[in-house]
């Protein structure tokens, strides 16, 4: 069956970097760059990623210019902003951030610290996602080595990374290794955070993901159907991860043969993901290829045509670009 749309944002633990005041400099500037910084966060939450970028971008330049280049409150912006370019499919802009972002904390904190482990998981979500799995998985391995040593294996943190590893391991069909680490990470998230959590709906998403690939679909269903009420619970119905759970759920349906329920669903998504990034981005082209192949196995070819034309003149304009 073909592959759709994987846009598994994954949720990372993320450790604070305490900083007494006295270790930096008073300065309006620095009120400024954490403003601009919490509004990052909070437009990144919202899936608004390319203001996300600007304002993180803003707090970078300014807590370079009174911090210096090699400040661990530097290392969270570049963590931030190159998290958020490669949410948006542009992978070259975000790797050289997430390098020094990771530089900077290995030197001020030690190979061994906490948020080392957050910096190494970012790190290798950008590279899971061009499909060099040979450069992740070492570094899934290492944060989760550190985060075991420093929080206990039960932490919820432990099962972000499980999740990860797990998702590298299904994209290269080794189905009997991901499962019991998605799985793990599941049952160390309800204990931790409860049933209703957002993190445990990335979980749920991702083991539907490997049953539908398996065709297990009676199994997959109710994963999917959980995952999509506790993110329209906790986030706004235009929200690019409700899309891609939406998405994930109409390949469900098409893979039974229930064209009829497939087809809204890959519209909505559709158009969701057409609002939050604009009608020119890949992730718009990976939905339109899907929706297309839906008519195809209809035998509604035209209909098939004018959207992989559309898919392709979009890929062809991002030529270079990896996308998920």
């Amino acid at each position: 069956m073909r592959r759709v749309l994987r846009w598994m944002l994954v949720v990372v633990l993320c450790f604070s970097v305490n900083v007494a005041a006295s270790e930096a400099p008073t300065d309006a500037r620095l009120q400024k760059a954490q403003a601009a910084f919490d509004e990052a966060e909070k437009l990144q939450k919202e899936g608004k990623y390319a203001e996300a970028i600007a304002k993180g971008e803003q707090a970078l330049a300014l807590r370079e210019v009174v911090l210096g280049g090699t400040h661990l409150e530097v290392a969270a912006c570049l963590i931030l902003v190159g998290e958020l370019y490669e949410q948006q499919g542009e992978q070259a802009r975000a790797e050289p951030l997430l390098r020094r972002g990771l530089a900077i904390r290995e030197a001020a904190l030690g190979e061994h610290h906490p948020d080392v482990a957050y910096s190494l998981t970012k790190l290798a979500n950008l590279y899971s996602g061009q499909g060099l799995y040979g450069q992740a998985g070492p570094l899934y391995q290492r944060a989760l080595a550190i985060l075991e040593a420093a929080l206990g294996k039960h932490h919820p943190h432990i099962a972000t990374v499980l999740g990860n590893l797990a998702i590298l391991y299904r994209e290269q069909g080794l189905y009997g290794q991901a499962e019991p680490l998605y799985q793990r990470g599941l049952a160390i998230q309800e204990a931790a955070l409860g049933k209703d959590h957002p993190h445990v709906a990335y979980s749920l998403n991702n083991l539907a993901n490997l049953y539908r690939e398996q065709g297990l679909y009676e199994q997959a269903e109710p994963l999917y159907q959980r995952a999509l009420a506790i993110r329209e619970a906790d986030l706004d119905k235009r929200h690019p991860l409700i899309a891609s759970t939406i998405g994930n759920l109409a390949a469900l349906y098409e893979g039974q043969g229930f064209y009829s329920q497939a087809e809204p669903l890959y519209q909505r998504a559709l158009a969701i993901f057409e609002a939050a990034f604009g009608s020119h981005h890949p992730r718009v082209a990976a939905m339109l290829n899907n929706l297309a192949g839906l008519y195809m196995e209809q035998g509604l070819h035209d209909r098939a045509e004018s959207l992989h034309r559309r898919a392709l003149a979009i890929w062809e304009e991002a030529l270079g670009r990896v996308w998920i």
